[in-house]
């Protein structure tokens, strides 16, 4: 996977300052992601994997939503990242794990059709929700929540890359804000303990 364009690098590196030191103990008030000034969560609807439009506005409406962009056929970031969210998934009591939604957006929707990306899904979670559409529209959603996405850039040998994009993930809020982030290095425990003082703080 290639390197995150610099512009991207430092809107992260901002973020984590924004956080300070951040990470504490469990049950500590400290949250181990970076947070940030609220970023602008975008309406536009894309696909579920039923085939219905999902917006990241209209249609969270939980206290908590957890927004990753990646690809199914992504040899590994991708597949460490949602490892880890489901095992995150996996600490959380029933009352927590009731009030948060993890959704995973393609960047290669020529490839994650709406029943590949439900199959790739069910392996870390079958409640995790998969949503699709035209990569420019994707792209699109995820540049106000500074997020890269290719928009098919042509390559040399004629193909088009498709697959290129962060890996942070964005936390969205009930009241469809997006102020904290987490990169691919935290842990299950991490993003558990990070919910779990979240959902605390909104209820």
């Amino acid at each position: 996977m290639r390197r995150v364009p610099a512009l991207v690098l430092a809107v992260l590196l901002g973020a984590a300052l924004l956080a300070g030191c951040g990470g504490g103990a469990s049950g500590s008030t400290q949250l181990h992601g970076a947070t940030h000034a609220a970023y602008t969560v975008p309406a536009t609807p894309l696909t579920d994997t039923e085939g219905k439009p999902y917006s990241l506005v209209r249609d969270t409406d939980k206290p908590l939503t957890l927004v990753f962009f990646g690809y199914s056929h992504c040899p590994d970031i991708c597949q460490t990242v949602m490892s880890t969210l489901a095992v995150a998934m996996q600490r959380l009591d029933a009352a927590d794990r009731k009030d948060v939604d993890v959704v995973f957006i393609t960047t290669d929707p020529k490839r994650d059709t709406p029943s590949a990306l439900r199959s790739y899904l069910d392996r870390f979670d079958p409640s995790f929700i998969g949503l699709t559409g035209d990569i420019h529209t994707i792209a699109a959603i995820g540049k106000p929540l500074a997020v890269y996405v290719a928009e098919g850039q042509k390559l040399p040998t004629g193909g088009y890359d498709l697959n290129s994009h962060s890996t942070q993930v964005t936390g969205i809020d009930s009241h469809d804000r997006s102020t904290i982030l987490w990169d691919q290095r935290t842990s299950p425990a991490q993003f558990a303990d990070d919910i779990h003082t979240l959902l605390q703080k909104s209820s």
